[in-house]
């Protein structure tokens, strides 16, 4: 494999990114951020602390902030998922957070990174993602996943509203809105189980390495 490898995964809510991006990191030997957690970070503090001026406090907050710190936080209660989407559409929360995400980014050339907006506008250009990928989900399955990941603590009909909102919300927010790119190759894990979506993305992946050498 080249020295230098960067893989983006971009998705719905609970479409199933973050446990792609997980498999392929593993298999590849890449540093996986899950870049959703700044934000989820953001919003716990947020709502703890009650900052009368966000942007001051979160900058802050994630001035000398290491990633594994916030990657071992419980960040993901219904009340954080519910405040988050809110948070993500301030162009200056987006800034302080890709800010830190770029600095990850420089010292680690051989990455993966999962988000919303990673294809589209944090790997866009300079570093520029070697291969991208796009996940989507039926909503139905998706809430039932988030739903057994919350361990059946809230209805399942609210999470379900819960991510339609969120989809919505990134879908329509002025600042990076969640597309996917015309390169990024679409992975239904709807349709999919663990094992075939490992199995197409390495295919994926495998391709453009071979293209390279």
């Amino acid at each position: 494999m080249k020295k230098n490898f960067i893989v983006a995964c971009d998705g719905e809510a609970a479409s199933g990114k973050s446990t792609g991006a997980k498999l392929i990191s593993k298999k590849y030997n890449l540093l996986l951020i899950n870049t959703g957690l700044f934000y989820r970070y953001s919003s716990k503090l947020i709502i703890q602390n009650k900052p009368k001026k966000i942007i001051p406090f979160l900058k802050k907050k994630f001035k000398n902030i290491k990633y594994k710190n916030i990657a071992n936080q419980k960040l993901f209660s219904e009340e954080i998922s519910m405040n988050v989407g809110y948070l993500a559409k301030k162009k200056k929360v987006r800034e302080i957070i890709n800010h830190n995400i770029k600095n990850i980014i420089k010292n680690n050339k051989r990455i993966c990174l999962e988000g919303r907006d990673i294809a589209s506008k944090i790997l866009n250009k300079r570093p520029k993602y070697d291969v991208a990928f796009y996940f989507k989900c039926n909503l139905k399955i998706a809430s039932k996943r988030r739903w057994l990941e919350l361990k059946k603590i809230p209805k399942l009909s609210d999470v379900k509203k819960s991510l339609k909102k969120r989809t919505l919300l990134d879908k329509n927010r002025i600042n990076s809105p969640l597309k996917k790119v015309k390169d990024a190759f679409l992975i239904r894990t709807d349709q999919l189980n663990k094992s075939q979506v490992l199995n197409k993305m390495s295919y994926i992946i495998d391709k453009k390495l071979k293209s390279k050498n």
